[in-house]
């Protein structure tokens, strides 16, 4: 399966490892060398800036959405193709969700978290049937990925919930998911 819009959810840290920021870059450059354009969160620091300069450096789309309030303590992009100014957090998940084919997320922190678990909740309770791969770079993600098992485990959610989402942990198998070539 191709698409053609995919939303990544990432941090917006700079003091986080080098590889995961490369990691970002790359992801990015190789949506724009798949014309696969790019949906994020609008900010230029962390992953997020890395994923978007990678996609546009190369040509790529990317799509940015910013809530104004966190012009305070984020930097808002300023090259991408278009750019969202909203007035809410919901409002920015929404936008993202509306234009985008597919969920990626990748290392972030609580807002990371925030989108992924309301993207998988969306698709549990129906609202979209879109891709939710969470991207377990480097192990970032094991303990998350025990956590949605011990929920299984303990009855907390059904066994159904494990088809809401997939956990991918190596770029080859993410690529493959998304319809691109490594």
């Amino acid at each position: 399966m191709t698409f053609s819009s995919v939303a990544v959810f990432c941090g917006a840290q700079n003091a986080v490892p080098q590889q995961h920021l490369d990691m970002a870059y790359r992801l990015g450059r190789d949506f724009a060398k798949h014309n696969i354009q790019l949906v994020y969160g609008g900010g230029d620091c962390g992953l997020m800036g890395k994923v978007a300069n990678g996609a546009l450096e190369n040509g790529g789309k990317v799509v940015g959405v910013f809530p104004r309030s966190l012009g305070r303590i984020e930097v808002e992009h300023q090259g991408l193709t278009k750019m969202f100014l909203v007035d809410s957090m919901p409002e920015r998940k929404q936008l993202m969700y509306d234009h985008s084919d597919a969920f990626v997320i990748l290392p972030g922190g609580c807002g990371t978290l925030d989108e992924m678990f309301e993207v998988i909740t969306w698709r549990q309770i129906g609202l979209h049937n879109k891709p939710v791969i969470i991207y377990n770079y480097q192990g970032y993600w094991d303990q998350l990925a025990g956590l949605l098992e011990h929920m299984v485990a303990t009855g907390f959610a059904k066994p159904v919930t494990r088809e809401f989402y997939t956990v991918i942990d190596e770029e080859a198998p993410l690529y493959a998911m998304l319809g691109m070539k490594a």
